[in-house]
């Protein structure tokens, strides 16, 4: 069965258009990533699935219902934030089973899932405790849990790593990747990072400016990119853009080259000066001014003695090139 159906969602803040017509299917199991800038309309459109905001216009439906009119507590979600929402004053055990108690469930039944959540998520030693006595990592898997003892149909994670420090990030990332694993649950997940969504999603949906860019698994949007915006958006480094006029194509051309793919060799075509080198151990980002494009890096696998300053030339193989035209769109 189909998770959650969107069909021409739209949502307005007054005169300000922040949805514009999302159509969207996620399937059951899928787990499905909003990424895109700041201010896309990423959180808003969560926001909207949760029935935390209404949608203007459009149908929302979960689990074969329409829930448009349904309050959020009875869609059958359970929603992660940013900022943990626990209450201080309460232990883990207590935030782990205040909805469930609210919804009168059984006390056998609630002690089963909290057993079965801290288990999963490695807070048994920590039920007694209060949110002020854990780490950051701690009260987000907390939060996790008090999602999984609600059993619903849907997850909803609202870039709910981004307080975390780089090394809980990938952790924690980890876990949630486990997660998903183990209960085959259908879960949508926003982020502004893209190694987020590259790393966890099953499916992405590239958002810009309220509307949807390009949906697909990741190496369908970093293989086969439908236009500059998302080209440029998935990938770290980022992709290279250089004016195509600069390589003997047209001047309404853009050519796009991840940094991967470009080589340093001294009969390239493109003429360069490094500026900075990333010496990152396992691999080597140079960046480089090339007359008439932007900075642009190569990525180096492993260490290589290159030096800011140098003059060094570019080349590549025109496969593993891309081409857009003047509205960015792939040629």
């Amino acid at each position: 069965m189909t998770a959650l159906i969107l069909k021409n969602v739209c949502k307005s803040f007054g005169q300000v258009e922040v949805l514009k017509n999302i159509d969207l299917e996620v399937e059951e199991g899928e787990f499905v990533v909003f990424v895109g800038p700041s201010g896309c309309g990423k959180s808003t459109l969560l926001r909207v699935i949760a029935g935390l905001e209404d949608a203007t216009s459009g149908t929302i439906e979960i689990d074969g219902k329409v829930v448009n009119q349904t309050p959020p507590a009875k869609r059958g979600i359970a929603m992660v934030f940013q900022s943990y929402a626990l209450y201080p004053h309460l232990t883990v055990k207590d935030n782990m089973t205040l909805a469930l108690k609210q919804e009168k469930q059984p006390k056998n039944e609630i002690e089963e899932r909290v057993r079965n959540a801290s288990q999963m998520l490695a807070l048994t030693d920590y039920l007694d405790r209060r949110p002020s006595e854990l780490s950051g990592g701690q009260r987000q898997r907390v939060a996790i849990g008090r999602a999984i003892v609600r059993e619903p149909k849907l997850f909803l994670f609202d870039e709910p790593l981004s307080n975390l420090d780089a090394a809980l990030r990938m952790n924690t990332r980890i876990e949630i990747a486990n997660l998903h694993r183990s209960l085959d649950a259908s879960m949508i997940y926003v982020t502004h990072d893209q190694t987020e969504a590259m790393t966890l999603a099953s499916k992405i949906v590239v958002l810009r400016d309220g509307m949807v860019e390009q949906v697909g698994s990741p190496m369908e949007l970093y293989n086969n990119p439908a236009n500059q915006f998302v080209a440029g958006f998935l990938g770290s480094p980022s992709m290279n853009f250089i004016p195509a006029a600069t390589v003997g194509g047209s001047p309404e051309h853009t050519l796009g080259v991840r940094p991967e793919y470009l080589r340093i060799n001294g009969a390239g075509r493109l003429d360069a000066k490094v500026s900075h080198v990333e010496k990152l151990g396992g691999d080597t980002n140079v960046l480089v001014d090339v007359a008439g494009a932007n900075t642009m890096t190569v990525r180096l696998f492993g260490q290589h003695p290159v030096e800011t300053g140098e003059q060094i030339a570019l080349d590549f193989d025109d496969k593993d090139t891309f081409l857009f035209d003047a509205g960015g769109r792939r040629v």
